[in-house]
């Protein structure tokens, strides 16, 4: 029986890109497969990822009905088609994994938890670059999924991957007997001049490392809670004891991350690589697709773990090979309604004095602060987790747990309401956010993203409602 492998794109590219790719795995031991090319409409306002995802299962539907695709295959993403594929999985088979045709989900610098770039193919330098021969059109609804924080990976990440506070749906979509994901990113910019301009560090040009992992937690900072040891709830993961594997390649950029043998002149980047690196990708690709039981996946898991802390350790433009991190946070009044007037603030004690570690942290650890353009009560910061462990807490003071405090402050909604007092127009509460000895919070993980959500306690004023004895009048 002819094993069978879906190829599926990402944002503004065709199945055309995965020519190079589809013919690299016919020369390794792939000639008795199936190569499926998907292709789907990424540039038109009116398509979301959820759209792509049911035409997705309803196309794979008719196609097994037809037996021209067997009970089991095989897929591999690029980019924007690991959000695609997540959303046919949790959507088309919630709460039956087991269920669910695909075997083995190989995730090529997946945009999981968004890119920086998404911002900008909605502006209109994105529209002029990417919309010219399409009426200006870039594909709004789906950059508005893969935007950072959006409120599109909020939901999906709580459907696949964790278990928010609130949620009674237990579902697993990754295990045994389920879906084996795998995720493979490459960490070095690009290097021709035009890309170059999109670069950052810990990126592959367009997405984030820490981005692409799939692995993720959450948290819940409830300030209504008067015991700050209380007001943190930590989110149950989807996943049963075990972390999706990670490969971070050095040499590979998010254009040739998807051509082991750069055989396309315009994924070679000029990168300087041993033959070693060279092959690594395609390695990790076959690795993936040859793997036969969950005990050879976690195997897998702590090799791809080790290469890609040797990828860290490099030091020609150290920078480049960080390891990063992001939170999401979303911050609410306890009545749900969003907070878009706040600002968060981190040190390393409660008076917030201005000592040289706090200056270190807001200069070199945070590296950038998106607001979510559709709703400002999101946002997103990017933290080099390296230089927090290694810069940061070397400076603070001699003590027995140096803590990362984080501060809220948030103005007022208006004259009769305030936040955390009633007193004043505009409040701060500050917690314990991160400690230097990471096994005891497991939090502010390497290459990973963090969702938090924040809920402030709403005051009303005292002349919102008042009662006075009738014979006082």
């Amino acid at each position: 029986m002819k094993k069978h492998v879906l190829i599926i794109h990402g944002w503004s590219d065709t199945s055309k890109s995965f020519y190079a790719l589809a013919e690299f795995l016919r020369k390794n031991n792939y000639t008795t497969t199936e190569l499926w090319l998907g292709d789907y409409i990424s540039l038109d306002d009116d398509v979301r990822v959820a759209d792509v995802g049911k035409k997705m299962g309803q196309v794979i539907d008719d196609m097994m009905e037809k037996a021209e695709l067997p009970p089991l295959f095989d897929v591999i993403v690029h980019s924007t088609g690991g959000l695609v594929t997540r959303e046919w999985l949790t959507s088309h088979y919630r709460g039956k994994a087991e269920a669910c045709p695909m075997k083995r989900f190989i995730m090529l610098a997946p945009a999981n938890y968004g890119s920086k770039l998404a911002a900008t193919g909605k502006s209109m330098l994105g529209r002029i670059v990417k919309g010219y021969n399409n009426w200006f059109h870039t594909g709004q609804g789906i950059l508005n999924d893969l935007e950072l924080s959006s409120p599109y990976q909020w939901e999906l990440a709580q459907r696949d991957m964790l278990i928010g506070p609130d949620s009674d749906d237990t579902a697993r979509y990754y295990g045994e007997d389920k879906v084996w994901p795998f995720v493979i990113v490459g960490t070095h910019p690009y290097t021709s001049l035009l890309r170059q301009i999109v670069n950052e560090d810990g990126a592959d040009g367009t997405v984030r490392v820490c981005a692409a992992n799939l692995n993720t937690q959450g948290i819940t900072i409830d300030f209504r809670e008067s015991d700050i040891d209380k007001a943190v709830t930590c989110w149950q993961s989807r996943l049963d004891g075990f972390s999706i594997p990670l490969a971070v390649l050095p040499t590979r950029t998010h254009g040739s991350v998807i051509d082991p043998d750069r055989a396309d002149k315009s994924n070679q980047d000029d990168i300087e690589e041993t033959p070693e690196e060279k092959a690594q990708l395609g390695t990790f690709i076959l690795e993936a697709l040859a793997c036969d039981a969950f005990d050879q996946y976690l195997k897998i898991q702590l090799e791809w773990q080790a290469f890609s802390e040797k990828t860290a350790e490099r030091k020609e433009n150290a920078d480049y090979y960080h390891q990063y991190l992001q939170a999401n946070f979303y911050v609410t009044d306890d009545q749900d309604q969003p907070v878009t007037d706040y600002f968060l603030e981190f040190f390393s004690n409660t008076n917030k004095q201005s000592d040289s570690a706090n200056v270190y942290f807001h200069s070199s650890v945070i590296q950038g602060v998106h607001v979510n353009l559709q709703n400002a009560a999101r946002r997103n910061i990017y933290f080099d987790r390296t230089d927090l462990v290694e810069g940061y807490y070397p400076l603070l003071p001699k003590r027995d747990k140096p803590i990362l405090f984080l501060s809220i402050s948030a103005a007022a909604p208006g004259k009769n309401i305030s936040y955390f007092s009633n007193l004043k127009l505009g409040a701060e509460m500050q917690i314990p956010i991160h400690y230097e000895d990471e096994s005891a919070t497991r939090w502010f993980k390497r290459n990973s993203t963090h969702f938090v959500r924040i809920i402030l306690p709403r005051q009303p004023g005292n002349k919102v409602f008042a009662l006075t004895r009738f014979d006082k009048v």
